[in-house]
């Protein structure tokens, strides 16, 4: 009974350290996308009107199309991400 309860225990260290690992990508996806979307293109806009892109300036170009490329970016580097994480944790597909 003592195995069943240490393998029990095991297991229950194993999910939790894969689950920490997914909320910490969670987070610093999320980080990097608020401040690409609200500070590059909200905060920091007059601070990047001076840097032209596109015929428009950078601040304009990141509340039209760089934060929507910037978080196409990070989905696939989360699918990238996890399915690593999947790997090293013993729970991807195949």
């Amino acid at each position: 009974m003592t195995d069943r309860t240490t393998n029990s225990a095991g297991a229950a260290e194993a999910d939790k350290g894969y689950w920490q690992a997914n909320l910490r990508i969670i987070k610093i996806s999320l980080v990097i996308w608020a401040v690409v979307s609200f500070g590059f293109g909200i905060l920091l806009r007059p601070a990047l009107s001076g840097i032209a892109v596109g015929g428009t300036d950078l601040g304009f170009w990141f509340a039209q199309q760089g934060s929507i490329l910037v978080f196409l970016g990070l989905i696939f580097f989360y699918a990238w991400r996890m399915n690593k994480l999947d790997a090293e944790h013993g729970v991807d597909e195949e």
